[in-house]
């Protein structure tokens, strides 16, 4: 049987609580569970006790095999019990493909209008005489 340490979550609506339990993986989050080992409630400001876990029954349930999931590792990795490694992701803040393309086009856009009022500011500062001369040339 696969063990999972993960969270139930209890507590009524807009107001979560979550205890952490030993529980089978194929049953549901929160369905039946094994054993209770700790709680955890995110209402409470963070300078305060939010998490409370059992630590001999914790480290019992890991020896018999039970995987933590994230969340609950994360909790593992502050009480010292189990490490978490880190996570790099460095293309995670990029915004996506059409993101992209979409900021590419509207810099293109952008250049354009630029290159466009050079050439406008360039013609109507252009030297006054060539024109007269230009038409006069034309006129004859």
């Amino acid at each position: 049987m696969p063990l999972k340490m993960r969270l139930a979550r209890a507590g009524s609506k807009k107001r979560p609580y979550y205890h952490v339990v030993v529980a089978d993986a194929r049953s549901p989050r929160d369905g039946r569970f094994v054993e209770q080992l700790g709680s955890w409630n995110p209402m409470l400001p963070k300078d305060a006790q939010r998490v409370t876990l059992n630590e001999e029954r914790i480290k019992h349930w890991l020896a018999e095999g039970a995987q933590p999931t994230d969340r609950v590792l994360r909790f593992l990795d502050q009480a010292g019990i189990m490490s978490r490694p880190s996570r790099a992701n460095p293309t995670k803040g990029l915004p996506g493909k059409k993101a992209q393309e979409r900021e590419a086009e509207r810099k293109q856009r952008e250049e354009d209008a630029a290159a466009a009022a050079a050439e406008a500011e360039a013609a109507k500062n252009a030297p006054a005489e060539e024109a007269p001369a230009e038409e006069a040339a034309s006129a004859e």
